[in-house]
This record gives structure tokens, sequence and C-alpha cells, in this order.
């Protein structure tokens, strides 16, 4: 800020500078000297005016119009005494009146080269000893609206001189970053107000590469519609609070002049581990102290449903506590992070095992939840109000128990975006390679754990419900075998003699795993009678389109179901060249829905479609996922937001997928999934997969 010369006639005791607006009205002209209604006299001689008399209004002179003002030419100078003197009160009728009288003004060539800051954009918090900048340019607006009450100002503070100075710019700062460094002045930090984890979204997951940081900082999330019946409802997905270069403290330090474009966006790809995690982190803290800890919710359940329930979440927000702290440890030391991989690949390998645990129990977390919100109303009531508090963000609680699987899949996809942003063959790149590698093998232990409960406890249920009966038993219990789907389908006629010929037109039971076709008559909700069975290499499965076969005979009770018309049906006639008496048999069975008749087929014909497809895959359809998907069926895959998704076919509003990241297939609905159209992003996210499952072995 400029300073008065010692000449100057504004001094600390020139006059006393009233916080209120009052209209300017022409002075009378003078034989020594003339004003014109827009010249404003000095301060010295507004003293020797004296005071006017009482049938004329005191004359005011703003500051914007201060001869101080208006020889500085682009700042404002105002002594400390009228800052200590001037005390507003909230008078809307004095306002009202000052505005309801005021004369229109003719413009001042040298006011007009006085700019005007604007407001919103250099806001700051007004704190002990500060200025609020601009206030008398708000005072000034005021006064030169339509007659009304306005608000009461704020008065002004004292000031020293130092603090009065403006800070100097930035030579990166841009007319568009103003909105953002408002943000991060009321912020400061990303611990200020942390969001809930399943409110943010990692810019590491994207694959492909901004042209920009401030393309990347502009970047916009639209919000998606959640989609009916949706187990999780997340209103908006935003990135993080604050980016690494947003920091006060590497803008004041003048990083960014120092650095290059590469390394800065290395810098915010290992800051976004840092503040996902402490997101992470505070989402957990949610789950259990509000969820977990409950006394209320504690007394609808038994401890066992409670273990079932939460498992050693605990421990996980513990490991979760340790490594944001080594991660913020890191961070504070050093303004230009050198390097966090060793941290991670530290705490992968040695300290997140509780990871496995927890995933290894979601099946029975989720069979848990599933039953008490079915079975137990006082469960279901006390769990609303829960859900209800601030804290929770009116998110449900399945969106919190899911969060380590969430996060321990994501991490490798933050790493990787890490070693894309690091220069190759250096130190850095070989630690943050050694980093993946670990948190990648890690990952797929908790899958293989949690596939592996699941299946296990899944051969062991339907082994004591599968009655063999006459048919020739077979152990069901296989570490190589799972479910590939089950459900009803109306068998509708046999064309051979044989045993269908009984049901034709009744609803039968089908399992489908992955080297077994079993078809049984559903007695109860946990006993099935086995008709017949065949390995899958001995059944081959086409569809039927515009075949009109015969009614099926009516339904007699106790049949274990009821006749069927035809119409109205999908068809598929499935043959066994082999059954479980040798010979040959051929059905015909109707499914309600096009996509039922899709996923039935998909799953007889598993072994086809395991072998390794020759289309190249950046020719496939790419969809991201705008909304997480919990699957329901045995033959539907669980998808997180922003999961990539090759679409290898689809039916009737369903879409039959390969998760990216680690080559899951399974069915998923098209509402959850956006069509990824750039041929850019195509063409980087195949070449991602492809070199994090050689790298990484996954």
């Amino acid at each position: 800020m400029s300073r008065n010369p010692p000449s100057s006639p504004v001094d600390d005791n020139a006059f006393l500078l009233e916080y209120r607006c009052h209209p300017v009205r022409p002075e009378p002209p003078s034989p020594t000297r003339r004003h014109s209604s827009t010249t404003v006299p000095d301060a010295t001689s507004l003293l020797a005016m004296g005071s006017p008399p009482m049938a004329e209004p005191r004359r005011i002179v703003l500051s914007t119009d201060s001869p101080a003002a208006l020889k500085v030419g682009t700042q404002q100078l105002i002594p400390k005494s009228l800052a200590v003197s001037t005390r507003t009160k909230h008078n809307p009728s004095r306002h009202q009146s000052s505005a309801s009288s005021r004369e229109p003004l003719s413009p001042d060539p040298k006011r007009a080269s006085i700019p005007s800051l604007s407001l919103e954009a250099e806001e700051e918090e007004d704190g002990g000893g500060t200025l609020k900048r601009n206030l008398r340019n708000m005072s000034y607006r005021a006064a030169m609206k339509e007659p009304g009450p306005t608000n009461a100002v704020s008065s002004l503070k004292p000031v020293s001189e130092e603090s009065s100075a403006l800070p100097a710019h930035s030579p990166g700062r841009s007319k568009r970053a103003f909105g953002r460094k408002r943000v991060q002045k009321r912020g400061g930090s990303f611990k200020d107000q942390p969001r809930l984890y399943q409110e943010i979204r990692e810019r590491g997951l994207n694959s492909v590469s901004h042209e920009s940081d401030e393309d990347l900082l502009e970047e916009s999330i639209p919000e998606e519609p959640s989609p009916a019946g949706a187990a999780i409802v997340v209103q908006s997905y935003r990135p993080a609070q604050v980016t690494w270069s947003q920091l006060p403290e590497v803008l004041e330090a003048g990083i960014l002049q120092r650095i290059s474009p590469e390394e800065r966006k290395r810098q915010e790809a290992m800051f976004e581990i840092i503040t996902s995690e402490y997101s992470y982190m505070h989402s957990l803290s949610v789950l259990v102290n509000h969820f977990m800890r409950s006394e209320e919710l504690k007394e609808t359940m038994t401890q066992t449903e409670h273990h079932h329930l939460f498992s050693n979440i605990s421990d996980i927000l513990t490991i979760s506590t340790r490594f944001f702290e080594d991660l913020e440890k890191r961070h504070q030391e050093h303004l230009l992070i050198p390097d966090i991989s060793d941290i991670v690949e530290e705490h992968a390998s040695n300290h997140f095992s509780p990871y496995i645990s927890y995933c290894s129990n979601e099946v029975y977390q989720q069979r848990t939840l599933q039953r008490l919100l079915a079975t137990n109303p006082l469960f279901k009531e006390t769990l609303k109000q829960i859900e209800r508090k601030p804290e929770c963000g009116g998110l449900p609680m399945i969106s919190f128990l899911i969060l380590p699987m969430q996060r321990v899949t994501r991490l490798p996809l933050l790493l990787d975006t890490v070693c894309q942003k690091t220069k190759a063959c250096t130190a850095a790149y070989g630690a943050a390679t050694r980093a993946l590698k670990a948190i990648s093998k890690l990952v797929k232990n908790c899958n293989e754990g949690a596939r592996a409960m699941e299946r296990t406890e899944q051969m062991y249920t339907l082994q004591k419900q599968l009655e063999f009966g006459k048919k020739k038993p077979f152990p069901l219990i296989s570490a190589s075998r799972w479910l590939l789907k089950r459900g009803e389908l109306y068998l509708l006629l046999s064309e051979e003699a044989g045993i269908f010929r009984r049901g034709a037109g009744r609803l039968c039971y089908l399992f489908s795993f992955n080297d077994v076709l079993i078809i049984t008559k559903k007695k109860s909700e946990e006993s099935y009678a086995v008709l017949n069975y065949a390995t899958l290499d001995q059944v081959t499965v086409e569809k039927l389109e515009n075949m009109d076969p015969p009614s099926p005979p009516p339904g007699k009770p106790g049949s274990g179901g009821t006749a069927r018309s035809a119409a109205g049906g999908f068809l598929l006639r499935v043959v066994m060249e082999k059954d479980s008496e040798g010979r040959r048999e051929e059905i015909v069975l109707s499914a309600e829905t096009l996509s039922d008749r899709a996923r039935w087929i998909t799953a007889l014909m598993h072994r086809e479609k395991e072998k390794p497809d020759t289309t190249p895959k950046g020719d496939l359809s790419q969809v991201e996922i705008t909304q997480p998907y919990l699957a329901k069926q045995a033959d539907e895959i669980s998808l997180q937001q922003a999961d990539v998704v090759l679409v290898l076919g689809g039916e009737d509003g369903w879409c039959w997928g390969e998760r990216l990241r680690d080559g899951e297939r399974g069915w998923f609905p098209q509402a959850c999934a956006r069509q990824i159209t750039s041929r850019t992003a195509v063409e980087c996210n195949v070449r991602r997969m492809e070199r994090l499952r050689i790298e990484t072995d996954v």
C-alpha cells in the first residue's frame, strides 16, 4: 500500500469518517473558490467551513471521494484514528432516509480510474486485529441501491500498518482460481471439515491424464440419480476438499514455481492418498462409535450376530489410524513430499492382515444384516434412528460396512497413479512399484479369502439341503466348485421319454455350478429333491424363438408348483448328452424375462465363456460405475463407484461384464453405469489393465 508523503493534508486528526451514507449536496458559490456539484473539497477547507447551519444537513465526504484516495489513484488510505473512533450501530431508519434522499452523482474521471476489488474474490476471515477489505466499497454500493432498509455494516477495527498491506499476488495466480483460493482460506486444511469416504472420489482412480492440474481441479462430477431400490444411496460424489498445490504453506513457500509440472502431479497423487485415508478413517470412526458401540443397537441382537455384523472393524480402524499418522508425519516433515511408497509397502506387508479377516467374513456379514432387517423389527427401527444422525450423513449402515473392501481395492489404483507420475528408472519408481505389488498381493489375498469362505460355506449348506433320493449321490463340497446361479424355471416338455414327462409344465429349481448342473424340485426353503444332474461338459444350451409348445397339463395340489401357460415365456433348450444315469435327455425351459434367460444361458455355458476372448479388449465397450452396486445373486458382481467394466454382453437392462481392475466377471444393472465414449479413455484403461495384471500378477 502506498503511503502518504509527510506533507499530505491527511493525518490522524484530519476528520471523522462516519460510517453512514448522506447525500452530497452542492455548495453555494463562494466569491473566492467555486465548487461544482461533483467537486470534493479537501480536508483543510472542510475544517475551515465549521459546522453547517441547522437547516442543512452536514456534508459527509466518503472515503472513496477523499483527496487521499484521489491522490493515490489505486489505493485508499484510512488514518488509524478514524478506524478506532468510528462505530456503526444498526439503524435501518437512518440508512433508509439517507438512501431515499439521495441525488444522482455525476461520474468523476478520477474516481473511474480507481478499481473496485471483488468482495467475493478477496473475502477473508476477520480475525483479531485485522481489517476486512472492501467494507467501504460495500457501504458505498449499499447507499447507491434503491431506497429501503439495509443491513448493518460491520464496524472498522484498528489495524497495524504492516498488516494492512495487501499480500503479494502469486505469479501463477489466475482469475478463475479465486473460487478455490477462497475455499482454501476458509478451510485451511483437509482435516478442518472431514468428509465421509462415501462422498469423495479420488482423482487417482481415473487412468486418463488431464492436460493440466487446472483442468483436474476444475473438473466437475455430475450428480447421478440413485436407481430405485438401491441399497446404497449417496447424494453426490465430490473430489477431495483441498489439493497439495492449494495448501497455504505450499503457496507461501513458492514451491510451485520451482518444480516441474510432472513433479507437481506426482505430489498431488501422493497427497491424495493421504487426504483420502483421512476421509476413510473418519468414516470408520463413525461406524465404530455410532453403530458398533451403540448399546441400543447391541441389545437388539445376539452376541454372535453382533460379531458377524462388525467382525474386526475396530482393528481396521486402528491400522488405518497408524497408517495415516505415518503418512501425515512424512508430509509434515517435508513440504515437498519425497516419497510415501516405503510407508505403503511397510504397512501393506506387515500391518494390513486384518483386512483379510474382515473380507473373509463378508458372507456372514451380509447374511446376518439381511436376516436382521427382515425378521427383527426392533433392530430395523433402532438402526434407522442411528442412520438419521447428522454424523452419519444420511447414509445406511451397509455403506459403512463395505468401506474396508472399497479402500483396499482402490489403493492399487492410487499407487498405480503414483507410478505413472514418477520418472521411470529411478529409485522412487522402483519403490512405487514394490509398494504397488505389496498392496496388490494384499488385495489378492482378501479376494481369495472372501471367495473361499463364501464358497465353502455355500457348499456346506447346499450339501445338507439337497436330497438325492434314488439318484446316485456325489460329494458336493469341493475346493474347486462354486455356485454360478440358482433359481426357478418352468419345465415345459421333454422330447425324449424320461422322468421329466411326468413333471411337464411344473416349476423346477436349478443349481448351476462351475462344473455340474443339478435339476431339483423345491420342497421347502431348505429342502430340494434332486431330479437329475449332469456335468457341464455334457450340457449344451440354446435359446428358442417363435416356438409354440403344447400347453402343459394343469397342476395338482402338493406337486411342488403350479402349471403355467407357455405364452409370454422366454424359452431355452437344454440338452444333457449324459445325465445321472448315462442317458441323453433334452428339455425345454421357460424364463420370465429376457435378462433371466440370458443369465441362465451364460451360466450353463460357463466353460465356453471362460475361454480367452480373441476380440481385442480395446474394441469392447467400456462403462464407468456411477452408483455402487451390491450383488444379490450368485451370478452378479459387486461394483464400487468409479470402477471400470468391460461390457461382454447384455440383455433387457442388464450387462454382463468384466471388472477391469481384477478380471472378475458378473451381471450388473445398466442403470448404475455410464458408457465411456472417449476412445482415448478406453485405450488408456486397457493399457492400465494390462500393466497392472503383468506387474502385480493379479
